[in-house]
Parts: structure tokens; C-alpha cells; sequence
């Protein structure tokens, strides 16, 4: 590409659009060099961009950090499932969800310890949150619906936490280990210590919590 056909593509970004080469520009960078060593001028220089651009957005590097993994996660969503049955569901959504996420969670465990967390000012809880989304259940309550729809559960019955827990206990298993999960850990979850859980609840006399 010449000179001025590169000046015409970057001046025909706009809006989204930019936002969002920005945002893979900082991703690629991340991957490539890592949180310490990426600078807005890195960044910059491969969204083809001034750094005016960035900082228009992003008072720093810590915040646009912070943006480039939110949209990482989503612009690559994890699918979710159908399989007819719960213990399918699930099996096919952490399996997808491990190998999905695995090279995501390396990549933001390395800028959270490289200094991610104390720059920002945030607590590592909201640091959490800002990385893997505040609404963790949002994309997954279809599979807990489908299932209360065929009678296999109860989600009047199911506390939110017992709803949440096998994909919480993935996200750790992720952070710690930074590689996708074993089957037969994702079975163990699944059959010791969800499904159990969710049948004490759905044979439970009256109400254990509101999902």
C-alpha cells in the first residue's frame, strides 16, 4: 500500500470502526510484547494512527488496556450450546469455554501481573470484572432455562452462586493453570459437584433461594 492510499484508510475510519483497529491494535500488541513493554506509541504505530487518536480515548496505557481485553472477550464469544439435555449442555460449554478462553487468560494474567492491577488503581475484584464481565450468567442462562422448561431443574429453587459456580470454577482453573481444561475435570465438576447441588435443590421442600 502506498503513502497516500495508507493516509486515505486511516482517514476513512471512523466511529466504531476505529475504536475498534485501536483495540485489535492493542490485543496484537499485548500478545506480542507484552503488558510492559506496550506504550501508546506501540499501539499507535500499529493501528497506523497518531497517538492523538488513542488519547482522545484512553487517558493511558492501563485504561486502554483494560478496553482492548473487554473487547477481546467480546468480539469472541464463547458459543453456547444445545445438546438436548443440561449435563450436555454444560459438558459442551466449559469444554468450548476452556479451549476459548484459555490463551485469553494467559495473556491477561501476564498484564495483571505486570503491573495491570497496581497502575490501575482498581482492586483485583474490579480489575476481575472489567477483564472477564461483570454479568457472568448473562450468556449462559439459556442452558439453565432450557433445562427448567424440559423439568430437569428448578431455577426457583437454584441460588444464583450454585448457578454461577462450575463456570467460576473453570475461570480458576484457567487463571491458574493458563491452559484448557482436562476432561475429566470438567466431568468432575459437573458430576460431584454441581448436579448434586442442583438435585438438592429441585427435591428440596419448598423455596432455597431465587435465581
Amino acid at each position: 500500500m502506498t503513502t497516500s492510499a495508507a493516509a486515505t484508510s486511516r482517514q476513512r475510519r471512523r466511529g466504531p470502526e476505529l475504536e475498534a483497529a485501536l483495540l485489535d491494535a492493542a490485543w496484537d500488541e499485548l500478545v506480542e510484547i507484552g503488558f510492559a513493554k506496550l506504550t501508546m506509541e506501540s499501539v499507535a504505530s500499529r493501528a497506523s494512527t497518531g497517538i492523538a487518536v488513542l488519547y482522545r480515548r484512553w487517558a493511558n496505557k492501563d485504561q486502554l488496556v483494560l478496553a482492548a481485553l473487554e473487547h477481546y472477550r467480546n468480539s469472541h464469544p464463547v458459543d453456547v450450546p444445545d445438546t438436548g439435555t443440561l449435563r450436555g449442555d454444560l459438558l459442551a460449554a466449559l469444554t468450548g469455554m476452556g479451549e476459548a478462553r484459555a490463551a485469553f487468560f494467559a495473556i491477561a494474567a501476564a498484564a495483571a501481573f505486570s503491573g495491570l492491577v497496581a497502575d490501575t488503581g482498581l482492586t483485583p475484584a474490579e480489575v476481575r470484572d472489567r477483564i472477564i464481565g461483570g454479568q457472568r450468567l448473562s450468556r449462559v442462562r439459556s442452558i439453565y432455562q432450557r433445562a427448567h422448561d424440559r423439568g430437569e431443574i428448578d431455577l426457583e429453587r437454584i441460588p444464583s452462586a450454585v448457578l454461577a459456580m462450575p463456570f467460576d470454577l473453570v475461570r480458576h482453573d484457567l487463571l491458574m493453570d493458563l491452559e484448557p481444561l482436562e476432561p475429566a475435570r470438567i466431568q468432575s465438576i459437573i458430576d460431584e459437584l454441581f448436579l448434586p447441588l442442583v438435585h438438592s435443590h429441585h427435591n428440596a421442600p419448598g423455596s432455597a433461594g431465587a435465581a
